[in-house]
């Protein structure tokens, strides 16, 4: 089914009449400054150009129903990176893009005045929401367009752990997918993974990787891309999963099944569906925005990257020049924030021109679709009760983002040290997970939303100090090596009990340093610490509890909590960084737009 602009329309007046009917938005969040209709036509309004269209989402991580998700304060970028997209946040992110502040794309894109425009202009995303959109920008592209989906769909909430991934599959049938790749389904392990390609998937969409082997035999695990017809053009869709899933996320999961970015077996796929006769070459990566920049330098015959798992919101694409011309990078945000549109005007065996725009989806723009809406409905109504269990208060505004610790990642370790007893405790830098305004209720939903893996065990470890400076060493090489393919994704290591300072333009070995307890003792080399931590890559041989089950046993007893700041350890070398804005954030008169 697709929506003609006019019953686009129509839908908006029922909706602005009624005042409701919106999933998970409430009256007091919805906007009332402008007509429903005024603000729908200002950001969905694209006029059709050129004759194939690539529309694209990433990173929805499992999130059925609209939500609060605050863009990063911190995001360095280093190297070639400085100063570029992704690495721009809050005013510098809005001037780069001409966007201004106070309106809903400066709520959507960044961080800046979070908790008052997100009252103000009220959640985002969620599927429902996101098939009214689909299907109006599908009726005005009826035939010449594919809806890819980027990956990090079937992991990050309770649900969708529950069903291993089910109620995201039935979803994405739904919305009409036509391609995906992936990163965090390979968690529910190969043949979960395999079982949903023969049957769920089967029929319906492709799930592509042209970089995942058999590691005895090499051969391809899975189509590597697909071509179809498109308004008459032949269009390439290359799949690129996430080339590092056995390092960032359990190996036996996948133990036969090995991982890379292989840029010289793109070069051949790329030349292979050339010769083919595709007019359009895209890559539906998931990368990561470093990499794929990168890789569109490296590779040439590629018009289009579709990024995700950085999880970077990019209003614009990043035009890149390699030896076979140019090719575009977009990277699509996550938690279903945003529905990127791309039109092509292709002509003569090649894209002559392209119009783009990534739209944010605002629940009370856009009324809930009511077949996606039912189904939702359908899939969360036997965990409903569980779900919806009130663990405590948060007064502050807890969220997840950023390369250090987030007001909800502290929350995690200062649970995590209250109920182990241990000195020292260490979170992983996970991008997923929602965020809540201060005044919300902390319910089983949200901690799931923060904690939902199939590997949730915590572990009590001692390390000596200098073992824990190598972690920190080797976690922040990760994220600021120079070179991207060397950046396996993520962000720091969140810590509680102890502070650092770390300077992430220098090499490994030398970005870390003055490591001290809160009392201001300095962490010795050769004396042991005992440090609780969870997510741990390796079979741990002591489990302990379920990281969801620590945290809300320190909420129920806490009841109330409150952290304005997280911490951020000090940073040496970045104070002009335009991915850098330390707290306490600026605030600005909001807008309508």
């Amino acid at each position: 089914m697709s929506l003609s602009r006019r019953e686009f329309l129509q839908m908006l007046a029922v909706a602005g009449a009624a005042g409701t009917g919106l999933a998970g938005c409430s009256m007091d969040r919805m906007h009332r400054g402008e007509s429903t209709t005024a603000a729908a036509n200002h950001l969905y309004d694209m006029p059709v150009y050129g004759n194939v269209s690539l529309l694209h989402m990433t990173d929805c991580h499992a999130q059925l129903l609209p939500v609060d998700f605050r863009e990063p304060n911190i995001n360095i970028g280093v190297g070639h990176a400085w100063g570029r997209p992704p690495h721009l946040v809050g005013e510098h992110y809005l001037r780069y893009f001409k966007i201004p502040f106070g309106g809903r794309r400066a709520n959507a894109f960044t961080y800046l005045d979070f908790t008052e425009a997100s009252r103000r202009f009220g959640k985002i995303g969620g599927f429902a929401h996101l098939a009214t959109l689909l299907k109006k920008v599908r009726g005005e592209r009826a035939g010449r367009n594919l809806f890819l989906d980027g990956g990090d769909t079937w992991q990050g909430s309770a649900t969708s752990m529950w069903t291993e991934g089910r109620d995201m599959i039935g979803a994405q049938k739904l919305l009409g997918v036509d391609a995906m790749t992936a990163h965090w389904e390979f968690t529910y392990g190969a043949k979960r993974v395999m079982q949903a390609i023969n049957t769920e998937l089967k029929g319906h969409f492709e799930f592509l990787a042209q970089n995942v082997n058999d590691s005895t035999w090499g051969t391809l695990i899975f189509p590597p891309y697909m071509m179809r017809e498109v308004n008459g053009v032949p269009v390439a869709v290359i799949g690129q999963a996430f080339p590092y899933t056995p390092i960032a996320n359990p190996a036996y999961m996948v133990p036969d099944w090995q991982f890379g970015i292989d840029q010289s077996h793109m070069q051949k796929t790329v030349d292979e569906v050339r010769a083919k006769g595709a007019h359009v070459v895209a890559v539906l990566s998931h990368n990561g925005m470093d990499v794929d920049l990168k890789m569109a330098r490296q590779v040439h015959g590629i018009d289009v990257i579709l990024g995700g798992h950085t999880h970077d919101a990019e209003a614009e694409p990043v035009p890149v020049r390699n030896s076979g011309g140019t090719t575009l990078v977009f990277n699509s945000g996550s938690n279903t924030k945003f529905l990127l549109v791309l039109d092509l005007d292709v002509r003569g065996g090649r894209v002559r021109g392209y119009r783009s725009r990534l739209m944010p989806i605002f629940a009370d723009l856009l009324p809930a679709d009511p077949e996606m809406a039912a189904y939702i409905e359908k899939v969360r109504a036997p965990y409903k009760d569980k779900l919806a269990e009130k663990l405590a208060v948060t007064e502050g505004l807890l969220f997840r983002r950023g390369n250090f610790n987030g007001t909800f990642d502290q929350l995690i370790v200062d649970a995590q040290l209250a109920v182990s007893g241990a000195q020292l405790a260490l979170s992983p830098g996970f991008r997923w997970g929602t965020s809540l305004l201060p005044g919300e209720p902390i319910t089983m939903e949200d901690v799931m939303n923060q904690t939902a893996i199939t590997y949730p065990a915590t572990t009590l470890d001692t390390y000596t100090g200098k073992q824990l400076k190598t972690t920190l060493e080797q976690i922040a090489d990760n994220l600021f090596n120079k070179d991207p393919y060397y950046q396996q994704g993520g962000d720091m290591v969140r810590v509680g009990g102890f502070t650092y300072t770390m300077a992430p333009m220098r090499n490994i070995g030398h970005r870390i340093s003055d490591m001290r307890l809160l009392n201001g003792e300095p962490i010795q080399a050769n004396k042991r610490y005992t440090v609780s931590g969870w997510a741990d890559v390796y079979r741990p041989k002591h489990p302990g509890k379920k990281i969801w089950d620590v945290v809300t046993e320190y909420l129920r007893d806490q009841k109330t909590v409150r952290i304005d700041v997280p911490y951020t350890p000090r940073l040496i070398g970045i104070a002009n960084n335009p991915g850098y804005a330390p707290w306490p954030t600026p605030k600005k008169t909001l807008t309508s737009t």
